[in-house]
């Protein structure tokens, strides 16, 4: 089974739901980095995500949790900011990363291989930290 993440038609104002914050660790060789992250839980917060918002702190993303490790198909509909998105594995390995995704595109983002998470941050992070995939990601979502 492929998810597709995004709505069709509908105004994302009208679907508003709020998330729990959390924090999460990204180890890249020697170097930690943290972020803060809005935990996108349910199939409405997956499907709201990030719609409509104008910016995001450098240190500050969501954390798309789809409950089981699967093939996963992300979207920017909606979605103003340009984000990287790290499609991360059951054990917190980072599958692959998805950079500089570009604004309301309905062009499909494909996870490498299954994966239980998306974590999305903004645009040049990646480079910017030296992240990469095959780095591992710290959350309680991973320590199952």
């Amino acid at each position: 089974m492929v998810v597709i993440v995004g709505l069709i038609g509908v105004n994302s104002a009208q679907t508003a739901e709020s998330f729990r914050i959390s924090r999460i660790a990204i180890f890249s060789g020697d170097t930690l980095h943290r972020f803060q992250v809005e935990l996108a839980e349910t199939p409405g917060q997956r499907s709201q995500g990030l719609q409509g918002r104008k910016q995001m702190a450098a240190d500050w993303g969501m954390l798309f949790d789809f409950k089981q490790t699967q093939a996963v198909t992300m979207w920017m509909k909606n979605t103003y900011l340009s984000l990287d998105m790290f499609f991360i594995g059951a054990d917190g390995t980072i599958i692959n990363i998805a950079r500089d995704t570009q604004p309301l595109s309905l062009k499909h983002i494909n996870a490498a291989g299954p994966v239980l998470a998306v974590l999305e941050v903004v645009a040049g992070t990646a480079r910017r930290l030296g992240i990469r995939a095959g780095d591992k990601v710290q959350h309680p979502l991973f320590a199952k």
